[in-house]
């Protein structure tokens, strides 16, 4: 009876797009189960249980970084900063899944403290049996800086999309700030506000646009946040910009649904969830043309070209003309999200998983 071990220990940060991936792949991998597997995951304290009673489950701590018991034929890392590895002398054939190396552009670090990072990649890689990237760009970044045996495995397998408009709610609570603020027009972000996500570069849109509000809805706990307020201060913007920080998901689906546009200028990113999300809803998307963001949008977004505000304030302009004229545009924004979707992603995995215990 094969078995399969999942490190789904990132469960701990629902907010974060990793905590996510483990959500929703887990749930899809327990609905496709082949006859005959045993899945055992591996989950933060007090998650026992989140996939059901079917599979088994070792809840993480510090000692378990160390080792754990049990044997498995496979066991998958869903994140290359997975601490959590089988012992030398366990069977199991390692399938680690890679979805940036966003660290190789952040100026905050040291070439020393890359390369670490770097070769603490290569040993887990040089340990696996079959690797995996968020898209195609990361593999090819992974390629570029870490050494890959012709003889292993290494396949893109995306991110799937879990949001569903139809439980999008119909208002939000009156009292909120939220809805208040959207009354008019308002252009949405939506993801961590961090130097990365480059969106200060979107404030100068507001004096562009003086009938549309800004919302950018994530976790804003890094020291950027404060910067934006205070640029939103300098260009006397700041009575049109609302940071709620992190959304719960019904809140998150309103604003989808209701935005005038979906802007994400972000610098570097492994996969784009965000963006998918956003053309579910059939929204326009104004995105960079940086990293992977163009395996997500495709031929329907609208990419920022640079960062000069006349730029790209002149594409969201020509962008809200064109999708207005285009009545098709919507419709194939949502065919596009669609093919980004986790029954889909579930059936790789499982084709993989079956070929390793083979």
């Amino acid at each position: 009876m094969p078995s399969l071990f999942i490190d789904a220990e990132r469960l701990r940060d629902l907010n974060s797009g990793l905590g996510q991936v483990c959500l929703h792949l887990g749930h899809e991998l327990v609905r496709q189960r082949p006859d005959g597997w045993t899945l055992t995951f591996l989950v933060p304290k007090g998650k026992s249980g989140v996939f059901g009673n079917s599979v088994a489950y070792i809840e993480a701590t510090w000692r378990q970084k160390i080792w754990i018991a049990g044997q498995y034929d496979v066991w998958h890392c869903l994140h290359q900063d997975s601490v959590y590895l089988p012992r030398r002398s366990q069977s199991a054939k390692l399938m680690l899944t890679i979805y940036d190396l966003n660290f190789l552009e952040r100026a905050d670090y040291s070439a020393a403290k890359k390369a670490r990072r770097i070769s603490q990649l290569q040993r887990k890689i040089n340990r696996a049996s079959l690797l995996t990237a968020g898209s195609a760009f990361t593999a090819s970044v992974v390629r570029k800086h870490l050494q890959i045996p012709e003889s292993l495995p290494f396949d893109v397998v995306y991110t799937g999309v879990a949001v569903d408009p139809k439980n999008t709610p119909a208002q939000l609570p009156a009292d909120t700030p939220i809805a208040q603020f959207t009354q008019s027009s308002f252009f949405l972000f939506v993801g961590v506000i961090h130097p990365k996500k480059n969106v200060h570069t979107l404030l100068p849109l507001l004096e562009a646009f003086p009938d549309y509000r800004l919302v950018l809805a994530g976790p804003d706990r890094h020291p950027y946040a404060q910067h934006i307020r205070e640029q939103a201060e300098k260009l006397g913007v700041a009575d049109r910009l609302l940071m709620p920080g992190a959304v719960d998901e019904a809140t998150k689906l309103w604003l989808y649904a209701h935005c005038e546009a979906f802007l994400f200028p972000s610098l570097t990113e492994g996969f784009g969830l965000p963006v998918a999300e956003a053309m579910t809803f059939g929204k326009p998307v104004f995105i960079s043309n940086l990293t992977s963001l163009p395996e997500v949008g495709g031929k329907e977004a609208y990419y920022f070209e640079n960062f000069e505000p006349e730029s790209m304030a002149k594409l969201v302009h020509d962008g809200l003309h064109d999708f207005g004229q285009n009545p098709l545009r919507e419709d194939r924004l949502r065919r596009r999200a669609a093919s980004f979707s986790w029954p889909s992603v579930g059936k790789e995995y499982w084709a993989l998983y079956e070929g390793l215990a083979r």
